[in-house]
């Protein structure tokens, strides 16, 4: 790992700006003009941590720097892991600056975080703090934005892995389940022969302890998401159960999947397979600095 300091400049708080080395091979150039903009409005230490134990040790020594993440989604997910492991998730406001391909950027972009990289930038010299819910599961793992279940199991990411190296590639490997095509993750039902399609699994499924899904009727896809708009920092959930010929919706604190193993994704990236997952809502537990009003 290696890491540099520009001077105090007696504005903003100093920033910890930590660089997902997979975002300079995507977009070197946005890294670039981001980190000049950071670097020349505020005290910044760069760190480029490699390993999980180099992102815990950096993150464990910022002092008072504020964490600042340049990179996707998935970077932005495993820094907050990590906050979350250390029981330091809100005790400082967390900047992203968006790198990377477009789908990798649907969460930030969702969240309300600028996709320019000037404008992102410019949203954590000068931006306010936002509280976040967040989803944690039973596992330690958290999701910025939702988790879905599909009853075919979770996607594998083909032609994109030329080049990820860096700690959010390797950990998401780690975690990677049974493929799932393209049709099953969007809701249609893939095709297995002789025109007859099966995506289902059994799962048992419970919300708040209301049983919305049994083992006894095929699961074709349960989708947990966080409210947005005005129904953000609600405390709850919204959770979506499709089986064959019924769909049932339901808003919670926790959720409970239980199945004879199951793959899943996490803001579009797959963990699993497991054979029982909870995921909660911790109200207003992190902050996000995101452009003033």
């Amino acid at each position: 790992m290696s890491s540099l300091s520009t001077p105090a400049t007696g504005g903003p708080e100093p920033l910890l700006l930590l660089l997902d080395p997979a975002a300079r091979q995507t977009d070197g150039e946005s890294v670039r003009i981001a980190k000049d903009v950071l670097c020349g409005g505020a005290d910044v230490k760069v760190a480029y941590p490699e390993t999980p134990s180099e992102l815990d040790r950096v993150l464990s020594h910022r002092g008072r720097r504020r964490p600042v993440v340049i990179g996707s989604d998935l970077a932005l997910q495993r820094v907050l892991q990590a906050l979350y492991r250390q029981r330091e998730l809100g005790a400082d406001p967390v900047g992203v600056v968006p790198v990377g391909r477009a789908g990798e950027l649907t969460a930030a972009r969702a969240l309300g975080v600028p996709g320019a990289p000037v404008a992102a930038a410019r949203a954590v010299l000068s931006g306010v703090p936002r509280k976040l819910d967040l989803l944690v599961d039973d596992g330690g793992g958290v999701a910025l934005g939702g988790v879905r279940i599909a009853g075919g199991g979770v996607r594998r990411a083909v032609g994109r892995t030329s080049g990820w190296r860096s700690l959010w590639a390797k950990l998401a490997a780690a975690e990677q389940g049974t493929p799932l095509t393209s049709a099953a993750r969007d809701g249609e039902e893939p095709d297995l022969g002789g025109g007859r399609a099966d995506h289902s699994a059994r799962l048992r499924v419970e919300a708040d302890g209301r049983l919305l899904a049994d083992v006894h009727r095929p699961v074709r896809v349960v989708q947990v998401t966080l409210p947005s708009g005005d129904g953000a920092g609600a405390g709850v959930m919204e959770i979506v159960v499709r089986t064959p010929g019924a769909l049932v919706r339901a808003r919670a604190a926790t959720v409970s999947v239980a199945g004879r193993g199951f793959g899943y994704e996490v803001d579009g990236h797959p963990v699993g397979p497991v054979r029982a997952r909870t995921w909660t809502v911790h109200p207003s537990a992190w902050g996000l600095l995101l452009p003033a009003a």
